[in-house]
């Protein structure tokens, strides 16, 4: 299992801070990555970098050539909606986006990516008990940080997809997961609001 931030340091952080035995397995372009245990369990923190080619590759090759089952991306969001608030959790329940990422890794057309019904289970039974409020949703995978202004905006997104926050990397990670048969989900922190 691994877990995978965007950055890089916040993947040293988090395996710094909270992992035993830490090694690190990865330096190259300086995404870094480390194996630990976590109250007796092995596992493994590495950062994606942005967007969905960078964490499209990782991915790939941490399902197809290092034996990874399962994939948790832990990263920021903004809202599009104004019932999320700073700092809020978001768990997709499905992506959705206009990349054509699918459609060029392996033919798949569609606009929408699941994760897997076992790890999102998992998760929010572990915040039940955790007693962390947890909004189970769709998210909107983006392509793109900056928009024009002649283009739809969040509240497009919303209205017509059901998105309720914007990040970068889900969709792919989905995709890459169903296509190799293993396990990805994504667990999300509000980090902005793009509500007027």
């Amino acid at each position: 299992t691994v877990l995978m931030p965007g950055d890089p340091l916040r993947a040293q952080h988090i395996a710094q801070t909270y992992l035993e035995d830490v090694v690190q397995f990865n330096r190259v372009r300086n995404m870094f990555g480390y194996t630990g245990t976590y109250k007796g369990k092995r596992i493994s923190v590495m950062g994606s970098g942005m967007g969905m080619a960078s964490i499209g590759i990782y991915s790939y090759e941490l399902f197809k050539f290092y034996g990874v089952e399962n994939i948790i991306r832990i990263g920021s969001a903004g809202a599009y909606v104004e019932d999320l608030h700073l700092f809020d959790l978001v768990l997709a329940d499905s992506a959705w986006s206009e990349s054509t990422y699918p459609l060029a890794q392996a033919g798949v057309k569609s606009d929408i990516m699941e994760p897997s019904e076992k790890l999102n289970q998992r998760i929010l039974e572990t915040a039940a008990q955790l007693k962390q409020p947890l909004r189970s949703a769709r998210i909107h995978s983006s392509d793109v940080f900056y928009h024009e202004e002649n283009v739809p905006n969040h509240e497009d997104f919303y209205r017509e997809h059901g998105c309720v926050c914007v990040e970068m990397e889900s969709f792919a990670l989905f995709h890459n997961a169903r296509i190799l048969g293993k396990n990805a989900a994504c667990l999300l922190t509000i980090s902005d609001s793009l509500v007027s």
